[in-house]
């Protein structure tokens, strides 16, 4: 009969996880890093962070980095923990933050056409980096492939682009404001003569326009088909039929939601209590069909799930291993990443104290309310008038000034923007439906040298406008558009003070704009004139003084 200890019985690969950093808690220490590494993205964190919190439609995208996350969680126990990382995903992280620090101090937007551009590298682009990044670097390729899934779904980080919009949703949406509209004339109800309210007396009606609820539902709808279809294994087949059915659904939906409403007014006329709770019977009634179409979303994913041919065949994992311990290059590893965590976190944190403390920080939050600093007198140019445009929200976007020529010529409007960092005006303009008549480069001489300017010009009917608009840097401006017929770019080039300088300095937009009411003039004619005024005007105008008091 044996005698040994009950100890010796213990597996080696036990004995050995005892000694060392066991491969699950090596993945939670690699899980928390990961999520301190966003600092090296901040300022596409900050504008995500604002893009869901600002915008409704928008919003369900705060939900995406999370469940991207759990679900390469998830991959990864699937893998044992696998610790087989590359050093080529540190690579990939510290050259997205490269590029986004780079996007922070510079202009970069491909123009496919007026109605769809896209800011280089996009935010969807970059949080895609950087799981990609952090996967390979403590995953491998393994865990890459097996988390494809997760990682692509980060695209999605802005779950409703401009274009889908434009050739997607709104199409979608007359259809269903055209429908309800059929059906309230069905109904002997009559609509306005805009055709966008159906008014049951003349002080009680609704707005039946396209409107937003469509898109909301169905974004929502197509993330949980995508998200289910993806946990259950759909072959792809299946997995897209349920997708694009989810995201019909959340039209069809829409489409009853007005029609119910209608139907709502209609119960109102004959019970007035009724009229003042239409907008929370408009919420209530929607609400009830969301619940009800994510309860037939539900049931068919459980039918298909119970289907073995629509079902994929497991797919072969290796045993789930805690026994197991971390190897030397994961601790080089992670402190690779942690080096470059703590260097971007003193950045952020700098950046942080620089703009929301101290006096510089008190000066400019009062800057942002007041007027701009513009000269009396730019050359033969006097200052007709200041004001401040802000969003709705109320952040500041441009401090604005005015400038009349002695000879009562066009007037020419400045506008220096001091917050919101580098951007393009062409997306604004394509925001409210207006795309330019004519764009190319404008170089321009100013009181310190020639500078660049991407140019548009405009026609609404009422105005033949002109703008350019330029970035300054550092003591540097210029900004730039390609030769182009149907696409290209348009871009600065930032200095090598302004990327490697430790200084918290911003790059500062300006936007000059001059127009004409006279609309019957030919566009060529008009656009000479408008750029003969404004190269008059900039010919005085000393942009790094005009900028400098803004860049701190």
């Amino acid at each position: 009969m044996s005698t040994l200890p009950a100890t010796a019985e213990v597996s080696p690969l036990r004995s050995a996880g005892a000694e060392g950093l066991g491969l699950s808690r090596a993945a939670g220490l690699a899980a928390i890093v990961a999520v301190l590494g966003l600092s090296t993205i901040f300022s596409t964190v900050s504008a995500l962070w604002n893009l869901w919190t600002t915008d409704a439609l928008k919003s369900i995208g705060m939900f995406i980095p999370l469940v991207s996350f759990v679900l390469v969680l998830r991959a990864w126990r699937s893998l044992g923990w696998e610790m087989k990382g590359s050093w080529w995903g540190l690579v990939v992280l510290v050259v997205t933050a490269a590029v986004v620090h780079i996007r922070d101090q510079a202009v970069l937007v491909f123009v496919f056409s007026p109605k769809w551009s896209v800011y280089v590298p996009p935010h969807s682009l970059v949080a895609f980096a950087y799981g990609a990044g952090v996967v390979l670097l403590f995953g491998g390729t393994r865990l890459f492939r097996a988390s494809l899934f997760p990682l692509v779904l980060l695209w999605f980080v802005n779950p409703i682009p401009h274009i889908f919009n434009v050739f997607v949703d709104l199409p979608l949406q007359r259809a269903s404001a055209h429908v309800a509209r059929a059906f309230a004339i069905a109904l002997g109800q009559p609509l306005s003569p805009d055709q966008l309210r159906l008014m049951f007396t003349p002080e009680f009606g609704m707005f039946i326009a396209p409107g937003c609820n469509g898109i909301r539902g169905a974004v929502t709808m197509g993330f949980i088909a995508l998200i289910a279809g993806y946990v259950y294994r759909f072959r792809w087949y299946a997995h897209a039929a349920v997708v694009a059915g989810a995201v019909l659904l959340g039209y069809v939906f829409n489409f009853a939601r007005l029609c119910i409403l209608v139907l709502y007014y209609l119960v109102a006329l004959r019970i007035p209590s009724l009229r003042s709770k239409a907008e929370m019977g408009d919420y209530v009634i929607g609400a009830c069909l969301f619940l009800l179409g994510t309860f037939l979303l539900f049931y068919v994913v459980r039918r298909l799930s119970e289907s073995p041919g629509q079902i994929k065949p497991p797919a072969l994992t290796l045993l789930h291993s805690d026994g197991g311990v971390a190897g030397r290059s994961f601790y080089l590893r992670f402190f690779g990443m942690l080096a470059l965590v703590l260097f971007s976190c003193y950045g952020v944190a700098r950046a942080y104290v620089s703009t929301h403390m101290g006096s510089a920080a008190a000066q400019r939050r009062a800057d942002e309310n007041a007027p701009g600093q513009f000269p009396e007198r730019i050359g033969s140019y006097t200052l007709a008038r200041t004001w401040n445009e802000n969003l709705f929200t109320g952040p500041l976007i441009y401090h604005w000034a005015e400038y009349a020529p002695a000879d009562g010529g066009a007037h020419v409007s400045i506008g220096v923007s001091p917050v919101m960092g580098s951007h393009d005006t062409l997306i604004c303009h394509s925001a409210r439906g207006e795309d330019p008549i004519w764009r190319d480069q404008l170089s321009m001489p100013t009181a310190n040298g020639a500078v660049g300017f991407s140019g548009s010009f405009f026609n609404d009917g009422a105005t033949q406008s002109l703008e350019a608009t330029t970035i300054c840097n550092s003591g540097s401006c210029g900004e730039y558009s390609s030769d182009r017929t149907h696409f290209g770019f348009v871009y600065s080039k930032p200095t090598s003070q302004s990327l490697l300088s430790r200084e918290t300095q911003r790059p500062i937009p300006i936007l000059l704009k001059v127009e004409t009411i006279d609309t019957t003039l030919p566009v060529d004619v008009a656009r000479q004139q408008l750029t003969t005024a404004l190269r008059s005007f900039l010919g005085s105008v000393d942009l790094d003084g005009l900028t400098k008091p803004y860049r701190q």
